[in-house]
């Protein structure tokens, strides 16, 4: 026991001084050097250091922000029995005028021209016979639609105001997930409101709400009457027009989406040079083809998309394209899922030509089309 002592007192003695050189003599390390290993992250997204308020951006954004009143007639229907001739004469109604009413509803809206423009969704404007715009500083004036896009949930209104605040649009390339953004709009028509978040997720492609947006979806509260207002950055910049909802009960339930701001000036650009938005079309009814429907079909498995049907006298029909082709490529650019072959058409202006490269029959063809003009949705 005693010789295990003996041992390790020198292993005691010489830790002792190789800690106190550590200590006292740093700049013998590494050459003389002393070398710190330091975060590169900025202020504003290190942990622990988020500042104590949004103020700054939320006064930078919200005057551009407005209030949207929408209000259409409504004409009463009668019940049927008033429209027949013989009750209307023998009850003396043949003169009795319909009853009308004012609906009224609400949403929001981004001023992002100091020219006038108002960037909203479309279904907060869809029907309406005035729409009248409220602006942060108290000022209204009635607005004037300069173009809709259903396919985008997208509307541009104009107002006729001086000295108008226009917000400041980001840059969609720095948007990423897990940063944190503001919601800035008309819930419920309580008055204009705040709340905060983070971008959940991007790219979210909810067809049942818009055929060509990829959402970022956030989880900042999202109410009716939010349609139509900003998502935010911490900087106060606009990175998209907030417009629907996922929810049961009508409320916010954390899961939002909001167009990006890099397609909304797109659309936006269109419409003011346009009046519309003009989409290349082909008429073909595509479908992803899978490993099943290919064995189903028997027919060769490859990738691309199986035209399932045909417009007749549409684009595709005039070019020879029939039901039953599988399309692999466009101009050269591999088409794998009938997303691909949407956003490639809708991109080309009509009157453009396009190669389909198509297999029928397990023989590959080109055939040559001229893209058409995307009909308006009904």
């Amino acid at each position: 026991m005693s010789e295990i002592k003996r041992l390790t007192l020198p292993a005691i003695t010489g830790l002792i001084a190789a800690i106190l050189i550590l200590t006292f003599l740093p700049e013998k390390q590494n050459g003389g050097e002393v070398v710190f290993v330091e975060t590169k992250s900025s202020p504003t997204s290190s942990l622990g250091s988020s500042p104590q308020s949004y103020a700054d951006a939320v006064a930078k954004a919200q005057p551009a922000v407005v209030n949207i009143y929408t209000s259409k007639i409504i004409t009463r229907k009668y019940h049927p029995l008033y429209d027949d001739p013989t009750f209307r004469r023998f009850f003396g109604m043949n003169n009795v005028p319909r009853r009308q009413r004012m609906q009224s509803s609400l949403g929001s809206g981004v001023i992002v021209s100091p020219s006038g423009y108002v960037l909203t969704n479309n279904h907060v404007i869809t029907g309406a016979d005035e729409i009248k715009v409220a602006l942060a500083d108290g000022r209204e004036a009635l607005a004037a639609v300069v173009g809709t896009d259903p396919e985008t949930d997208l509307a541009v209104l104009y107002v006729e105001l001086p000295n108008l605040p226009a917000i400041t649009l980001a840059n969609h390339q720095n948007t990423r997930v897990g940063d944190l953004v503001l919601a800035i709009g008309n819930p419920f028509g309580v008055g204009q409101t705040v709340t905060q978040g983070i971008i959940s997720a991007l790219g979210r492609n909810q067809a049942n709400i818009s055929t060509f947006v990829d959402f970022i979806q956030t989880d900042a509260a999202i109410n009716p009457g939010n349609s139509g207002g900003a998502l935010i950055n911490t900087n106060g910049e606009l990175m998209g027009i907030n417009t629907a909802i996922y929810s049961k009960s009508g409320g916010s339930q954390g899961i939002g989406f909001a167009i990006p701001v890099n397609i909304a000036k797109q659309i936006m650009i269109q419409i003011v040079e346009h009046g519309s938005v003009v989409r290349g079309w082909l008429g073909i009814e595509p479908q992803i083809l899978t490993q099943g429907l290919a064995n189903a079909l028997d027919i060769k498995f490859i990738p691309g998309i199986l035209v399932s049907g045909v417009f007749k006298n549409g684009p595709a029909h005039q070019a020879g394209v029939t039901p039953g082709d599988v399309i692999t490529e466009i101009n050269g650019a591999p088409i794998e899922n009938p997303k691909d072959a949407l956003n490639f058409i809708s991109n080309k202006r009509p009157g453009e030509k396009v190669d389909i490269t198509v297999i029928r029959k397990g023989k590959q063809h080109r055939i040559n089309a001229t893209v058409g003009e995307r009909p308006t949705p009904n």
